[in-house]
C-alpha cells in the first residue's frame, strides 16, 4: 500500500476528533501522511501518530478556494494512493475540490476503507441494513469518512513527526472569508460521556424525563434521546442520537423505552455495552443490546436509582 494522505480538520485552533479517527484508520493501511493547512506548530505536535506532516501556511479560517488549491499542491508533493477527508461540510468541500482538480475517483459517506490490491470503501445504507462496497481501483483515490467510524484514540499520539513545509497557491481570490458564525453551544456534549441514559417514546411525557435525569445523575451520566423526543421539543437537538443526530460510543448506553429504529441504531450501535429496557419484547433495540430487560421502565429505573443512591 502506498502513502495515505489524511487531511486534518481544525476549528478555532483545535484539531477535530475526526482527524485522529482518520489517522488511526490510515495507519492500518500504509504510511500515514497528514496535510495540515493553516494549522499551528502546537497542532503538529498532536499528530505524532503520523509518519509525516506536510504543513501549509495559510489563513487559519477555512476558505474552500485557497484550501482546495493548497490541498492540490500537497497531493502533487505526496503523490498518495488514498486521500482521506472527514465527512463534514469542510471535508466534503475539499474532497470534491481535489477530485475535480485531479480527476480522481471519490467515495463519500464511507464508514470503512480496505486495500487488498484495490482500494475499497464501505458505506452503510438504509439505516445500516445494507453495507455497500465501492471499488475505487488501485488509486489514487479519495474517500470522505463519516465521523465516528473509527476510534480516535488509535490516532492520538503526542510526538515530533517529520515536518515538510509546502508553499501552496492561494487560489484565484474569488472567495473571501467574512465571518465565522458558531452554532449555539450545547448544554452537554453527549459524545464525550462514558455513560448515557437515552430515552425514547416509552418515556411517555416530558414531565417523566425527570426519572431518566435522576438515574443519569446517580451514574454521573448525561441524558440523550431518540429522534421522536427531539421532534416533540422535549429535549434540544444536541441530545439526539442517530443518523440525523450524533454518533456516540460510550462505555455504557442505557436505552429506556427506545424501540430501536434503524436511524437510532446507526448512532449508538458501537457503544461498548448496551443495556435496553422496553416493555415490547419484539423491540429491535434488543437485537443490538448486550443486556436486555422486558419490563416497565419506570419500575426498573426507580429501583436502580434507589440502589445507586
Amino acid at each position: 500500500m502506498g502513502d495515505i494522505l489524511v487531511v486534518a480538520e481544525h476549528l478555532n485552533g483545535q484539531l477535530d476528533e475526526a482527524t485522529f479517527e482518520l489517522i488511526g484508520m490510515a495507519n492500518g493501511l500504509g504510511n500515514t501522511v497528514v496535510a495540515l493547512i493553516g494549522g499551528t506548530d502546537e497542532m503538529v505536535s498532536q499528530l505524532g501518530a503520523a509518519s509525516k506532516v506536510v504543513k501549509v501556511d495559510a489563513a487559519a479560517d477555512f476558505n474552500p478556494e485557497s484550501y482546495g488549491a493548497a490541498l492540490g499542491a500537497v497531493a502533487d508533493t505526496v503523490n498518495p494512493q488514498v486521500v482521506l477527508t472527514t465527512g463534514s461540510s469542510m471535508g466534503m468541500e475539499l474532497a470534491n475540490s481535489l477530485s475535480a482538480q485531479k480527476n480522481w475517483p471519490l467515495a463519500v459517506a464511507a464508514t470503512g476503507v480496505s486495500a487488498n490490491g484495490s482500494v475499497k470503501a464501505q458505506a452503510a445504507l438504509f439505516g445500516g441494513k445494507i453495507i455497500a462496497t465501492t471499488d475505487l481501483g488501485s488509486g489514487p483515490c479519495i474517500v470522505a469518512v463519516v465521523g465516528g467510524s473509527a476510534p480516535a484514540d488509535a490516532g492520538r499520539k503526542e510526538g515530533s513527526p517529520a515536518v515538510e513545509t509546502v508553499d501552496a497557491p492561494a487560489g484565484a481570490g474569488k472567495v473571501h472569508f467574512k465571518k465565522l458564525i458558531m452554532p449555539e453551544s450545547a448544554d452537554v456534549d453527549i459524545t464525550t460521556k462514558d455513560v448515557l441514559v437515552a430515552i425514547g417514546r416509552g418515556i411517555g411525557s416530558k414531565d417523566d424525563i425527570e426519572v431518566a435525569e435522576e438515574l443519569a445523575e446517580a451514574l454521573d451520566a448525561a441524558v440523550a434521546a431518540s429522534r421522536p423526543i427531539i421532534d416533540a421539543g422535549w429535549l434540544p437537538k444536541s441530545r439526539q442520537v442517530g443518523k440525523s443526530g450524533l454518533k456516540v460510543k460510550p462505555k455504557v448506553y442505557i436505552a429506556l423505552g427506545i424501540s430501536g429504529a434503524p436511524e437510532h441504531l446507526e448512532g449508538m450501535k458501537n457503544s461498548s455495552t448496551i443495556i435496553a429496557i422496553n416493555s415490547d419484547k419484539n423491540a429491535p433495540i434488543f437485537d443490538v443490546a448486550h443486556y436486555g430487560m422486558v419490563a416497565d421502565l419506570f419500575d426498573v429505573v426507580e429501583e436502580l436509582t434507589e440502589a445507586l443512591d
